[in-house]
């Protein structure tokens, strides 16, 4: 390999920003922050939680609601 052309290798700490917990990895950066970490991540809790982005589920049942009672008549 040639030297001096590749980047700096860290021991870095990782911080997830929404359950507060910190890990470490190998990386190319210093510090890492990231927003969902396996401990709060809902695939890996098994907690599923559904958010309803301006009522987005509801207007999707809506729609199907209208599209069922269109298809009955």
């Amino acid at each position: 390999m040639k030297p001096g052309i590749h980047p700096t290798y860290y021991r870095s700490t990782v911080k997830c920003i929404s359950c507060g917990s910190e890990f470490e990895i190998g990386a190319t950066r210093d510090k890492i922050s990231i927003e969902v970490c396996s401990k709060c991540h809902p695939f890996y809790t098994g907690k599923r939680t559904l958010v309803d982005t301006a009522g987005r589920v509801e207007k999707f049942r809506l729609k199907m609601e209208k599209k069922s009672q269109l298809s009955q008549k």
